[in-house]
């Protein structure tokens, strides 16, 4: 268990938000950030000084703009930064590893030009347990080969049939280029299982020309 994972009781009601449509964060997920925008240096700067943690979520490309930015999306995910580096630049290099999803109870006053939100973490609270078994590596491959070969993407095979089936389902959801209501859906699956058979699902679709989440699959 990672020894930095805050307990439940130790979860911030409110929370900063990184609105960031393409990039996904699932719990136990690493998610490298450029952060260089004044705001965001500001909420990175702040999140460092209190608890080292934020939340990534996505903008919903479906819905309008608001006042405040993307219309984002009912469901995100917590991190916490793990670990960063300073540029001469300017820039901060972040790492951030998911910890839980969460439900945005409402939006709250905005901060140093970031936005923030009230978290319900309570739907997710098992997202704090070790990761469950998912279906074999084997069905994850044979339907990430053909997708690879789809897209014209080389991979270490090597280091890919060497991973254990959760980071195998976390990693492929965060990195592979699905579409952003793709990556929601990914996010949004009940748990690990159904997330590798939502992962399976798309790989097989992509490879073949396309198609469409079924309806239960889709981001609320």
């Amino acid at each position: 268990m990672d020894p930095f994972q805050p307990a439940p009781e130790q979860l911030p009601e409110e929370i900063a938000i990184f609105p960031l449509s393409g990039a996904l964060l699932l719990p136990g997920g690493r998610l490298p950030l450029n952060i260089f925008e004044p705001r965001y240096l500001a909420m990175t700067l702040d999140s460092l000084a209190q608890g080292r943690l934020f939340g990534m979520i996505q903008g919903d490309p479906s819905k309008p703009r608001g006042e405040r930015g993307s219309t984002i999306y009912g469901v995100g995910c917590l991190g916490r930064i793990s670990s960063f580096a300073e540029t001469e630049d300017g820039r901060l290099l972040i790492t951030l590893t998911g910890v839980i999803r969460f439900r945005v109870a409402e939006e709250i006053e905005m901060r140093r030009g970031y936005r923030r939100v009230r978290a319900d973490y309570a739907p997710y609270l098992a997202d704090l347990d070790p990761p469950p078994e998912v279906a074999p590596c084997e069905a994850i491959l044979a339907a990430l080969r053909p997708y690879f070969a789809a897209k014209g993407i080389e991979a270490n095979w090597s280091a890919i049939e060497t991973m254990s089936g959760p980071a195998l389902v976390t990693t492929l959801a965060m990195v592979c280029p699905f579409a952003v209501p793709e990556k929601q859906a990914l996010l949004e699956a009940p748990g690990l299982p159904e997330r590798a058979e939502t992962l399976i699902a798309l790989l097989r679709m992509a490879a073949h020309g396309g198609g469409e989440l079924p309806p239960d699959a889709r981001p609320s």
